[in-house]
């Protein structure tokens, strides 16, 4: 389906956003590994983040969903079953990474696979690992999915990782709970640490030091009442916004403010952003706060090095504002990139020409020119739920009305986007 945005003018309005997609996955898999029962509130509303609750149903806990309640029966760490039929993962990465590590340590086999897109990111960088502790996995030319997973008695490792991957880490480290002995992940990037944070909350033995990691095996984790703060991902498209359109202030509850995530913002400010935080607190280990944007001019910036990894999701809504600001902006060291849902590296540079830029693509990122007026038009989304969300955004500042093909790529991790989007109206 195609999406008409038309040009908004100035705006000022509160709203609330769904639960962190990060998150909701973690706390889907380990309700599902924990003696008793769970409740989780706020879980986010995604399709990535269902085909998690999907696949914990076909292992074995019993789940039920009302709105964005989940109430979770979980299996204990030696309840999972053999799943009858392959388990689906949909186009959901996350999914089959960190389910891998849960799967190399069961006495069973099973087989992951997911849509036409899924099957073309590669798994490998899960399955290198996992075969150093001894797992035995199998995928399509040694990397795509689907893929099969023997489960076997696995044992420790210290592992560090080649690149900079917060999927990785946390498929070593759930791995790590159903291994021999202690498994350690020293990163050379600190990446987003909400696994080892739930790990914590679901009464795991971890610590970390520094960038370094450790958990042993033979975990008991216990049900808890749980609440997913608001996406700081999907915050990121309405801060955006604000930052777009003349004249402009919107406040953002209950956000997810995980130290390691919050780069983001910090490069906002670095733009010349006007952002405050408010009202911060803790829940379930995480920070939480509200968000306070204000439009500004910005001057434009450089993302490469440490700060892409921090940043890599962001980084196509952060190009439209780069192309909105007086300097531009400079993305390198975003390789990643290319193996997302799409190519983000060519279907952003493709739409930022359409809008009107002047982009200089490389292997590694691009670089892109201010531009003074974006020009509207038909923004194709490539089926990639980012893609789609970040060219609505920049339609928001066109100078007519534009069209977003495949818009319903969004339901894939923000069904409510286009419904938040038309809130800004009101």
């Amino acid at each position: 389906m195609n999406q008409k945005i038309h040009p908004l003018s100035r705006f000022e309005v509160s709203i609330r956003l769904p639960g962190d997609k990060s998150i909701s996955h973690r706390f889907g898999m380990l309700t599902a590994l924990a003696e008793g029962p769970s409740t989780i509130h706020n879980y986010s509303s995604g399709a990535d983040c269902h085909s998690t609750l999907g696949a914990m149903r076909t292992l074995g806990a019993e789940i039920s969903v009302e709105g964005t309640t989940v109430t979770v029966r979980g299996c204990g760490s030696a309840g999972l079953r053999p799943p009858t039929v392959p388990i689906d993962c949909g186009n959901s990465g996350t999914t089959m990474r960190l389910l891998a590590g849960i799967l190399a340590g069961q006495p069973f086999e099973c087989e992951l696979f997911g849509d036409e897109s899924l099957s073309r990111r590669p798994m490998d960088r899960v399955m290198n690992p996992l075969a150093l502790m001894g797992g035995v996995l199998e995928a399509r030319d040694g990397r795509y999915p689907p893929l099969t997973v023997r489960g076997c008695q696995l044992q420790g490792i210290t592992y560090a990782p080649p690149m900079a991957s917060a999927q990785v880490k946390s498929c070593v480290l759930l791995a790590g709970l159903f291994a021999n002995g202690e498994t350690v992940v020293e990163e050379r990037i600190r990446t987003r640490d909400h696994t080892e944070v739930a790990l914590r909350e679901f009464g795991a033995d971890i610590s970390v030091i520094g960038k370094t990691i450790r958990v042993r095996g033979g975990n008991i984790l216990q049900g808890r009442e749980l609440m997913v703060p608001s996406d700081l991902s999907s915050a990121a498209f309405f801060l955006s916004a604000a930052l777009l359109v003349p004249g402009s202030s919107l406040q953002i509850a209950g956000v997810g403010l995980n130290p390691t995530r919050t780069a983001l913002l910090d490069f906002l400010v670095s733009m010349g952003a006007n952002i405050r935080i408010l009202n911060l607190s803790q829940v379930n280990g995480e920070m939480v706060g509200d968000l306070l944007v204000r439009y500004g001019p910005l001057r434009g910036g450089v993302i490469e090095k440490d700060l892409t990894a921090l940043l890599i999701d962001e980084i196509p809504v952060l190009s439209v504002l780069g192309a909105a600001s007086a300097e531009g902006l400079v993305v390198r060291d975003a390789r990643e990139l290319r193996v997302k849902e799409t190519d983000r590296i060519a279907t952003m540079a493709s739409n930022l020409r359409a809008l009107g830029a002047e982009v200089e693509e490389f292997e590694d990122g691009y670089a892109v020119k201010p531009l003074r007026q974006f020009r509207a038009g038909i923004f194709p989304s490539f089926g990639d739920h980012r893609i789609a969300m970040s060219m609505a955004i920049a339609a928001l500042a066109a100078d007519g009305v534009s069209e977003i093909e495949e818009a319903e790529a969004a339901s894939v991790s923000f069904p409510e986007f286009y419904s938040t989007l038309d809130m800004l109206r009101a």
